[in-house]
């Protein structure tokens, strides 16, 4: 029939509501078509369901065949078309939504439109609208859902960020949202909000600043001081975030971070060198926190949460640090009123030493992406909980406790990157990975149990996402000058397993005068042969790369994408060599054992 609402309103100066109420009044509204799932050899009851625009015969209104039911109704938004930070993980959260509510007497009504998810499979919920996550779209179809029966609201915490950007829009046309309210997302996603919250609670962030322009955010990352981590307001998979290092980086960067985190400010973030980021999944009632995974990631902060393999319990913090991280969850959820799910990032420096830091870095109060994760490690279904609990249930009812491990599970992250020509491997900030595979190992007689189950979970995880580590031949090491000290424990651990170890010019040098025994090799600019004909000819099993500043980066490119597309294990971070190391050298064979005997 033409343009959404959205673009009326831009070409006409008008709000969206306003453009919404005319045309209603005009009577043009979509109505709903049912999909014919049996392809009419017989009548079709399936509620599988489109919009349409069309016109009734004269005189008449167009045929509805929605027909919805006079029964007590919750409609769960999916989260759209599939991208980068938007995938599987949060479709299984709505399809243990859907399941959830029929375990309780509540239709479900499922909306989203991508035909790749289990979410739309015809059977998973109830009703199906195959439509866009758009306000316009969304609020159509709430009318006439609740044109019969009880609509008791929506839940829009488990689709990612899309739905939780509709929350305000339903909210202001009078339909309930289940679970955290818009105000409350919105002092968490808001970023000059949420600082003040913190504040108030005494929780500590990075030294940090807020800008919503170039200009301020270049006063405000002199104020931070480089090198800094932009991070917008509302994003999904850390759209454009970005680590920046100087003022010609940050002129680069800041428009696009303007750009993506619209009216919200832009946060100006300390980065926090060789701190170990913590991801923390509660669920929340409002009287009652259960912590349902502390995971410790083994990349250093400043890569993506959903880009760093992680560990679930830890492997190295404290008890002393786990509990402060729960108390803090515990203290946010309560002040930001949750109902529901909640993920917490944590930055802890120097989290061996008699006196860590702990500062968080953001607070999402909706299902993130690791619940899968942390559901099957704990035997526990808390997306489902999560959504009895948005329908009133109380969480104590589940007799919910922290259990003590004997088991760790290492979740990996699967990469597209063969699929790309000229793509780099080096993560960041912003997220990359598109799958992620688990691990899973157990306490054994006469061990150290933890770090030897971590080192056997994390090789089941490489396995898992088609990197098979090489159990002997040679290994190449070159890195930057701030990862010398911290790569020696894995030049060691890969000696010790009978590995070879070759570097370039400085991590040589470096290694040699620690005491190692190690092969130099030219790199690619200092003339052949080279480590990339080495590469090529089979003669490296394993490679260890870590690299920063721009021309670095661009040397190394090759070194990389050889690795990637020769199938060569290798690590872009110390920590992730450090893991792969103890992998290599763990002790035993590896074994599996049914999922079940973890639950």
């Amino acid at each position: 029939m033409g343009f959404a609402d959205a673009r009326l309103a831009k070409l006409t100066g008008k709000t969206e509501k306003a453009v919404r109420a005319e045309r209603r009044a005009l009577g043009v509204r979509p109505v709903y078509k049912r999909i014919d799932s049996c392809a009419a050899e017989f009548a079709a009851t399936t509620p599988y369901m489109y919009s349409t625009y069309e016109s009734g015969a004269l005189g008449q209104k167009p045929e509805c065949e929605s027909e919805p039911t006079n029964k007590r109704k919750a409609i769960i938004l999916g989260g759209g078309p599939n991208r980068i930070g938007q995938g599987i993980e949060f479709d299984y959260c709505c399809c243990h939504a859907a399941f959830a509510l029929d375990e309780i007497g509540i239709e479900s009504i499922m909306v989203n439109c991508n035909p790749e998810t289990v979410s739309t499979d015809y059977d998973t919920s109830d009703r199906l609208y195959f439509e866009p996550l758009t306000a316009e779209d969304v609020l159509e179809l709430i009318d006439v859902e609740r044109s019969n029966g009880t609509l008791l609201g929506c839940i829009v915490q488990f689709g990612g960020q899309t739905p939780l950007k509709l929350a305000q829009a339903l909210e202001d046309d009078g339909i309930p949202i289940l679970g955290t309210s818009p105000d409350a997302i919105d002092l968490a996603e808001d970023r000059e909000r949420f600082q003040q919250l913190l504040h108030r609670l005494k929780i500590a962030q990075p030294v940090n600043a807020l800008a919503r322009s170039a200009e301020e955010a270049i006063a405000a990352a002199h104020q931070v001081g480089y090198p800094i981590v932009i991070r917008p307001s509302y994003v999904l998979g850390g759209r454009g975030m970005e680590i920046v290092h100087d003022d010609e980086q940050l002129h680069r960067y800041i428009s696009t971070a303007v750009q993506v985190s619209g009216d919200s400010p832009v946060l100006i973030d300390q980065y926090l060198s060789r701190a170990t980021e913590v991801d923390v999944d509660a669920l929340c009632d409002g009287e009652t926190v259960f912590v349902a995974g502390v995971m410790e990631h083994i990349e250093e902060a400043g890569v993506h949460s959903g880009d760093s393999a992680c560990s679930l319990p830890p492997y190295s913090l404290s008890g002393e640090i786990v509990a402060e991280l729960m108390r803090q969850t515990e203290q946010m959820a309560f002040a930001l009123n949750v109902r529901g799910l909640m993920n917490v990032q944590f930055a802890i420096e120097e989290p061996l030493s008699a006196n860590p830091r702990i500062y968080v870095l953001e607070v999402n109060p909706r299902a993130s992406r690791t619940v899968p994760f942390v559901a099957k490690t704990i035997g526990e279904p808390i997306a489902a909980i999560a959504a009895k609990v948005m329908a009133g249930e109380k969480l104590s009812s589940f007799g919910l406790t922290n259990k003590c491990f004997d088991h760790i599970a290492v979740k990996e992250a699967v990469f597209p990157f063969a699929r790309f020509p000229g793509v780099d491997t080096l993560l960041g900030p912003e997220m990359r990975s598109t799958g992620e595979v688990m691990g899973l190992d157990w306490r054994r007689e006469g061990e150290e149990w933890l770090h030897e189950a971590f080192a056997r979970a994390f090789a089941k995880s490489q396995l898992g996402g088609g990197t098979i580590l090489p159990k002997s031949g040679t290994v190449f090491v070159s890195v930057r000058d701030a990862d010398k000290p911290f790569i020696e424990e894995a030049v060691r651990l890969m000696q010790k397993a009978g590995f070879r170890v070759v570097a370039t010019g400085g991590t040589c040098d470096y290694l040699i005068a620690k005491g190692f025994k190690i092969d130099r090799i030219k790199k690619v600019l200092e003339g052949r042969p080279h480590i990339v004909d080495a590469m090529k000819n089979g003669e490296v099993q394993l490679v260890f790369n870590t690299t920063e500043g721009k021309q670095s980066i661009a040397d190394s490119f090759e070194l990389r994408r050889t690795a990637l597309m020769g199938k060569i294990p290798y690590f872009t971070t110390a920590a992730g060599a450090l893991a792969a190391a103890q992998a290599v050298a763990s002790e035993g064979e590896l074994e599996v054992r049914p999922l079940q005997s973890y639950a």
